[in-house]
């Protein structure tokens, strides 16, 4: 029978290689942003996400575990619609950026969705510092969709009625 610990494990291992994996795509998406606040955002949720890796890194430290990803078809299907998205919209545009951040966004809820479980289950297992590690990340994730949001209501969605 599996354990807590092996579960715990295996989802941890999934959020690293998503985390490594975002890491790779957010360049790409600042690149291809056509505005400046949605390029800037990309390239500081990047600075962000090395410092999520590194907590996450901390925390295989802390139980005494290589730190080592396992694949994530999730994380790879968003990145993939994202591409697609890149492709099927080629031309910089406020409607690309719509996409752009609604691909972001995709991505948020998953990380938030596996940070909560994580920070949920290290607490049950009293794992104070695990759970200090993690919501952290879990608190930097809710930040980054509460700002996409406030960048897509007030300017890009705005700026797609204007060209429309």
């Amino acid at each position: 029978m599996k354990t807590m610990d092996e579960l715990f494990l295996m989802t941890l291992k999934d959020i690293y290689y998503a985390e490594r994996q975002i890491l790779k795509a957010l360049p790409k998406m600042a690149r291809a942003a056509h505005s400046e606040e949605l390029k800037e955002a990309f390239k500081t949720h990047k600075d962000q996400t090395e410092g999520q890796v590194e907590r996450l890194q901390q925390v295989f430290q802390v139980l005494g575990k290589r730190a080592q990803g396992q694949t994530c078809e999730a994380i790879q299907g968003l990145i993939q619609e994202g591409e697609e998205l890149l492709e099927e919209f080629s031309e910089p545009s406020a409607v690309r950026d719509a996409g752009l951040v609604a691909t972001a966004q995709a991505v948020e809820h998953y990380e938030m969705a596996r940070y909560g479980t994580l920070v949920t289950w290290a607490g049950l297992q009293k794992q104070d510092e695990i759970v200090a590690l993690l919501q952290a990340t879990l608190d930097e994730e809710k930040a980054t969709d509460k700002l996409l949001t406030q960048m897509a209501t007030k300017t890009i969605h705005k700026d797609v009625l204007k060209a429309a």
